[in-house]
């Protein structure tokens, strides 16, 4: 199963997905608030409630240990279901993902500290904005057929006012709240990250995998916080990897 992060949706991992499904049964959701999830201003889309609602999609689609895939927001979501919410998996891979306090770019904390200004703004404006944050995700550059994929779903009224709201929404003590039973982590997990990570510093990746016991760390030269596209042969290659292993492993 794969989860995404923020501002993203099941979309950049789709491909990662799709190359998997003849290996195996892959699952693919949009949490609550992006891609083609409701955008309803009445949902609360805060970290605690995903993590719950990843714990009950679970149970409702009956998956009993899958292997779980995560990337930025969608690591704590992760972590948060399984560590408070009893979801239990067969392993849990956590790319450049949301864990660590200190967290937020310098534009989601300015953002989410004048949230009311930042959603007047006119569509214009506001569309250059989210494409300026959205570009400083990648190392290498996005082509504008990512560009689009990546920035499509918070662009309109309905979008804008539900890009916002994600923001001023998250919390850091969602985080706080469950990194002190990361060394109570019981399962296999591998904590993979771009070395050009701006959002989330590739310090982050070795503090995580120094607090969670028999964790692999694998870093990837030249991609940064969107690694699925700034690297996507060397991150595909390592979950083919890691997925087939922790599968020889249960049998």
């Amino acid at each position: 199963m794969f989860c995404h992060g923020t501002p993203w949706s099941s979309a950049l991992w789709e491909p990662h997905a799709r190359a998997l499904a003849g290996e195996f049964q892959v699952f693919l959701w949009d949490m609550p608030g992006y891609g083609q999830s409701s955008k309803d201003p009445e949902h609360r889309v805060s970290l605690d409630v995903q993590g719950e609602l990843l714990a009950d999609l679970l149970q409702h689609w009956e998956l009993e240990e899958p292997h779980v895939v995560t990337h930025d927001y969608g690591g704590a979501v992760a972590l948060r279901a399984h560590l408070l919410h009893g979801a239990a998996y067969a392993s849990l891979a956590l790319v450049d993902v949301v864990a660590l306090a200190p967290w937020g770019s310098e534009f989601f904390r300015l953002v989410r500290d004048h949230v009311d200004v930042f959603a007047a703004l006119p569509p214009a404006v506001h569309d250059g904005a989210v494409r300026a944050y959205i570009n400083g995700a990648s190392y290498g550059g996005l082509d504008e057929d990512q560009r689009r994929m990546l920035t499509e779903p918070w662009l309109g009224p309905e979008g804008q006012a539900a890009f916002y709201r994600q923001i001023a929404q998250a919390d850091q003590a969602y985080t706080d709240e469950i990194e002190p039973a990361y060394s109570s982590l019981a399962l296999p997990v591998l904590v993979a990250w771009g070395t050009q990570d701006t959002w989330i510093p590739v310090d982050r990746a070795h503090r995580l995998a120094g607090l969670v016991p028999g964790a692999r760390l694998e870093l990837v030269p030249d991609a940064g916080h969107l690694i699925q596209l700034d690297a996507p042969i060397a991150l595909a290659t390592m979950m083919h990897r890691w997925l087939t292993e922790q599968e020889r492993g249960r049998g």
